[in-house]
Parts: structure tokens; sequence; C-alpha cells
């Protein structure tokens, strides 16, 4: 079976980081839309309003392949590939900078500050990890291999030209990179440390939190005190699996909830609000891997702090 050809390159470049919106024109067999406007008005005006989408004719904001201005008259041709920039709402900036930890002809280790999310989704777009390194090292091609939650800080891996990210994912897929995270989080005296905790946890598509369920485990982290103050624990954590909340639901799970965890135990009212004086206490601190492309060894350490544990 042949597959599907490779849609054009883009002729927009990136806008703060961002890729233009590429959209492909559908067939058209009851000759609904005889021009593209009419396509593009059926398509967007329920978002953003048939104002917005003649005003954006008119100032040239779809092009076509040939990196031309679409006209609103032109005639409908399916299969054809069109692109435009989004209008980005407002986002409330990070007040936080990226740290880079190392750079090469293939990887970025980059240190993301707490409240950054990764890449570009939802309501975060410009105030990512991702937008914000492609704009500030001129790096357009630039991915992330992995993902770290918008909470937690520490590295991410990024690869430089996509032609590389398939053998950093495979790392991350077969469980070849070691990472090792720190938090903080309450100090129990009568529980046997170091250990490993396993179970099934499950996340729900537009729940904000994972759960625990019975069944076959699918997740699993060891868990050392590294050393205590008072009430509270340092903690190095090694996650051998990758679920989505899996470090803190398998500490919630201790009755060890990290220090300023806004989902566990108890969901907040508004989870997804930044209070950037309360970061969670998380922190991606060392990636650790052989590079599948020049065969070296590789280990990077974040150089980030957690708050709750100052230096003394």
């Amino acid at each position: 079976m042949r597959g599907r050809a490779k849609p054009p390159a883009a002729p927009l470049p990136q806008r703060a980081g961002v890729d233009p919106v590429r959209v492909r024109l559908p067939a058209d067999p009851a000759g609904t839309w005889p021009t593209v406007r009419d396509h593009l008005l059926d398509r967007f005006a329920g978002a953003i309003g048939s104002g917005r989408v003649d005003a954006m004719l008119a100032e040239g904001g779809f092009v076509g392949a040939d990196g031309c201005a679409v006209r609103a008259d032109e005639p409908y041709t399916a299969g054809r590939h069109l692109w435009f920039h989004r209008d980005f709402a407002p986002e409330r900036p990070v007040p936080f900078p990226v740290g880079v930890v190392h750079r090469d002809d293939h990887l970025v280790i980059a240190d993301k500050p707490h409240f950054l999310a990764t890449t570009p989704r939802g309501r975060h777009i410009t105030e990512t990890l991702v937008a914000r390194l492609r704009d500030t090292l001129g790096l357009p091609g630039l991915q992330p291999a992995h993902r770290l939650d918008r909470l937690t800080a520490g590295l991410v891996l990024c690869v430089v030209r996509a032609g590389d990210r398939g053998a950093y994912q495979t790392l991350f897929r077969d469980r070849l990179v070691r990472k090792e995270y720190e938090a903080v989080a309450p100090y129990d005296p009568g529980l046997v440390r170091p250990r490993t905790v396993r179970s099934r946890i499950v996340k729900e598509r537009g729940v904000i939190s994972a759960r625990e369920e019975p069944g076959p485990a699918n997740s699993e982290s060891r868990i050392e005190l590294l050393e205590h103050r008072g009430a509270l624990g340092r903690y190095r954590l090694l996650p051998a699996t990758g679920r989505t909340h899996q470090l803190r639901v398998h500490m919630n799970a201790l009755g060890l909830p990290l220090v300023n965890d806004p989902v566990y135990p108890v969901v907040e009212p508004d989870p997804e609000r930044e209070d950037f004086g309360r970061p969670l206490q998380l922190l991606a601190r060392v990636l650790e891997f052989t590079d599948p492309i020049t065969g070296e060894p590789r280990r990077f350490e974040s150089g980030l702090r957690l708050s709750a544990w100052p230096d003394r």
C-alpha cells in the first residue's frame, strides 16, 4: 500500500518559536465551497468569527505552498495545502529563565523552570520551553525527545534536527535513560526506606489527577531519603517507568505528598492557576544515557535547586 505523500514544507517562518498552522482542503464532491473563502468561513468562523477570517484573507494571512497570499475569490481546489499563523491568546509570562546545560550539533539539554509547559498545547503556546528555545537560540527545528510536566522543573532533552528525534525517543521508550529526580516532602520516621513502589496508575483524559487501581502494575519508582530537617525530607526518586504524575502519585500513596502539590492528595479549586511563589517541589535533576548518535556516555545535571530546601 502506498503511503500518504509528505506535505510540502511550510512557506511561512515560525512566529515567536511557534510553527504556522497547516490545513489541507478536503474533498468537496457536492460543490459546497465554490471559493476558498467559503470553506475557510465554514471551517473557522465559528471559532474566530467571519470578520476575522475575512480580515486575514484581506491581509494575506493565508498562503499557499508557493508562499503567495490566497485571495478570497480563488476557486476551491480539494487537496490544496494552506498555511496561516494563529492569533495568540494573551498568556501570563512565566518569570523564570530557561537554562541551557549543554548544546552541540545534535542536542540541547534545557533546564526548564517550574510552571513552563514543555510544548505548545492548549492555553500554553508561546510560554513554553520549545517556543522560547527556538526563538532565543535560533533553532526552528528544535523538538523535545520526551516531556516534563509543566509544574516540574529540571532537565529536558531536545534534539536540534528533527531527523535525530526518533533515536533519542527510542532511548526513553526502551527505558535506556537513567532519570533521577529530587523532591521535598514530609518526613515520616516510621516509614521504611529505601523502598520500591509498584502499582497500576490510570490517567483519564480530561481528569487532572491520576489514580491507582487494582491490577497488574504498570509503574515502578524507587524512593530514597537523602536527609531530613524537622518535618521535611529531601528525597531521591528514581522512576523505572514514565506514567503521568507517577512520582507524585507514589509519594502521595506513601503519605508523603510533595510540598506545594496542587493535585495530590486533594485537587485545589484552581490547580492550573500559577502561584509563582509556591512551586511544586519536584526537580528532574539527572539524565544519564549512551548517546545513540555518537556512542559516548552522557550525564547531565540540573543547576536548579528546590526552594523548600535552601542551602545552609
